[in-house]
């Protein structure tokens, strides 16, 4: 029972730092990558759509990125959508291929950036203690209803606290790293 609920706390902490590493990817650091624009819907025949669904995203080198619908009279409606979200970029239209050319960022938009990556790390962070708590709590739970010791519950907190520290540290070297390619030029 009780290493069940240390099984789902990893579980949950594991979900977490996934979610935060994706919410990561999505923040523009001067580097091209297809996953900047998730975020971006085309209305397409009147359903919002993720370019990734209707068209080929690449990085054909560090500074670009390069759209290929997969139905040639999209590329218009690609390109509104991408002016229209607050991304900042501009598309450029061959007819073909829409190519988007990433600005490098100013001194000040990157010091914003790390900011922004300290909010989210702080957010991901309350994520994994709400997970501790509920699992101390489910662990109380067990004590009181007789299913374990008082010493096998200061072990079972414990070793959550362990898995706890585990995972902020994880969350420290995802912002590290996030920040030090945000501060590459």
């Amino acid at each position: 029972m009780d290493e069940k609920i240390l099984h789902i706390t990893k579980e949950k902490m594991e979900k977490t730092i996934a979610a935060f590493r994706n919410e990561l990817s999505k923040l523009r650091t001067g580097r091209a990558s297809v996953s900047i624009l998730d975020i971006v819907k085309v209305d397409y025949y009147g359903t919002l759509t993720p370019i990734s669904q209707m068209a080929s995203v690449s990085t054909p080198d560090p500074r670009q990125i390069a759209i290929q619908p997969w139905d040639i009279k999209a590329i218009a409606l690609i390109e509104k959508a991408i002016l229209a979200s607050d991304l900042g970029l501009t598309p450029v239209n061959d007819g073909k291929i829409v190519r988007i050319a990433i600005p490098p960022l100013t001194e000040e938009r990157r010091k914003d950036m790390t900011k922004v990556i300290g909010k989210m790390s702080e957010e991901a962070r309350v994520s994994i203690r709400n997970v501790r708590r509920v699992s101390i709590d489910d662990l109380k739970k067990s004590e009181k209803d007789k299913q374990a010791s008082e010493d096998e519950l200061k072990t079972l907190q414990k070793k959550v606290q362990t898995i706890t520290d585990e995972y902020i540290k994880k969350i420290d070297e995802l912002v590290e790293k996030k920040n030090k390619e945000l501060m590459e030029v």
